[in-house]
């Protein structure tokens, strides 16, 4: 059975985005970043909601040819488009590219099903989908990397949950700036 993981920035007070949908609060830290590329270039499949799909290829479709892209810029923009990618959305999305595909359907029938699958980790990406998820008994693992800032509001790392998730911290970690990452895996 394939790994599932759950990991994003965030607040302090526990928001991966502002009321507007902002991501942009963390600031730019280098050492975090390649520590980022590391973790995707483990994954084998990201699942994404499509809010979080949109931000996505927004941007990293052509991050590696923007000014001033570091070399970690140019590693994670190419894995980013190599990397199989599932797309969990109500509605349709049009000509969905860079190794993609779109499910319209049940996304927990279709986790449960790519989780039984041999094959490397699964990454799943966006507040609402990763919720529904944990709130299945799906992830296996949570990557939460905290900012020393408060948003007040907005998109919640967690959602309520049916019921208590035992958790062990297998990994800390500190980066510039005061970031500090926090790995716990399911008990």
């Amino acid at each position: 059975m394939r790994k599932l993981i759950y990991g994003m920035n965030l607040s302090l007070d526990g928001y991966v985005a502002t009321t507007d949908g902002g991501t942009n609060w963390g600031g730019g830290n280098a050492e975090l970043f390649e520590w980022w590329l590391e973790q995707e270039q483990g994954i084998e499949t990201f699942l994404y909601g499509r809010g979080l799909w949109e931000t996505m290829s927004s941007y990293w479709p052509t991050g590696d040819e923007q000014p001033g892209a570091t070399p970690a810029h140019v590693a994670f923009a190419r894995n980013w488009r190599d990397t199989p990618k599932v797309v969990f959305s109500s509605k349709p999305i049009d000509d969905p590219q860079w190794n993609t595909r779109v499910v319209t359907g049940d996304a927990i029938e279709e986790i449960t099903r790519l989780k039984a699958e041999d094959g490397g980790p699964l990454r799943v990406g966006g507040a609402t989908l990763a919720g529904a998820a944990m709130r299945a008994g799906l992830v296996d693992e949570y990557e939460i990397v905290t900012h020393p800032v408060l948003l007040g509001a907005g998109a919640p790392f967690f959602s309520a949950l049916d019921d208590r998730v035992q958790l062990d911290l297998v990994e800390t970690r500190t980066f510039a700036g005061g970031v500090v990452l926090t790995r716990y895996a399911r008990a």
